[in-house]
């Protein structure tokens, strides 16, 4: 987890002020010119939720590939940067989950942009309610072979081995690899599991020790609103490949919302 904090997340919010979550946008897929149509979208979304943002979360594949050299980061992505800083310069708290494709996210983001990166779930308290955010990769039951790649990948010896990489060459074979394994998932990523949706059995597990009343998660690539407890949610925040989905909390509510513009 980052150290640099440098704002205060009020779990007040005020009048006519909301908090938005939003995942997986998988920025750099599956090319240049269509990752560019939807970082355009995603920034017009920024724009029209500015005004009335308390807080926004971004939780996780935000970019199809990332990984920090010591002095350099991946090429593109420019305007999205440029509106986090702006929305950051304006006060707004912008609150950072790694994924499964972008877990290697290091220090670039706190120290340029005073956004503090988070790699597993945390429970925030918001308008008096507790929340637990995160992306959602490797938890829940099964997914075993996946779970084990994770570890290494976290390692810090395969960091270091990566980074030993010229740029030209990892982020190249990296960006190859990351493509297939998108692809090889996304023919599932729209069916509904029922009781064999991994998050969901993972938020109830939760929920039985230290009970929420949101569980807020992506990585499905699925919008899923479901019940956890009596008066407690899952909410899946989907992606923007397709459905250019993300949940609003008004402090009173929790929706699902689709952008159109």
């Amino acid at each position: 987890m980052a150290k640099q904090n440098h704002f205060h997340l009020s779990p007040r919010l005020a009048a006519g002020k909301k908090i938005f979550f939003a995942s997986d946008f998988h920025l750099g897929a599956p090319n240049a010119e269509k990752s560019l149509i939807r970082e355009k979208k995603l920034i017009a979304w920024l724009d029209e939720i500015a005004e009335e943002s308390a807080a926004i979360f971004l939780m996780g594949d935000v970019f199809d590939f990332w990984f920090e050299y010591k002095y350099v980061i991946p090429k593109g992505f420019i305007r999205f940067q440029g509106k986090l800083a702006e929305l950051r310069d304006r006060g707004i708290p912008i609150i950072l989950f790694t994924g499964n494709h972008d877990m290697w996210m290091f220090d670039y983001f706190p120290k340029e942009l005073g956004i503090p990166v988070y790699r597993n779930p945390v429970s925030f308290i918001l308008n008096d309610q507790k929340f637990l955010i995160g992306h959602g990769d490797g938890l829940g039951p099964g997914d075993r072979s996946y779970k084990f790649l994770k570890r290494i990948f976290k390692s810090p010896i395969c960091q270091w081995a990566f980074a030993r990489l010229h740029p030209n060459f990892g982020i190249g074979l990296a960006k190859f690899w990351s493509g297939k394994s998108r692809s090889k998932s996304e023919n599932q990523e729209q069916l509904f599991k029922g009781e064999e949706e991994r998050l969901w059995a993972y938020c109830k597990e939760v929920h039985q020790k230290d009970p929420h009343q949101y569980y807020i998660f992506g990585h499905r690539h699925l919008p899923l609103d479901l019940p956890v407890g009596k008066e407690s949610r899952y909410i899946n925040l989907g992606e923007w490949l397709s459905n250019f989905s993300y949940a609003e909390f008004d402090g009173k509510k929790l929706e699902l919302k689709y952008y159109k513009g």
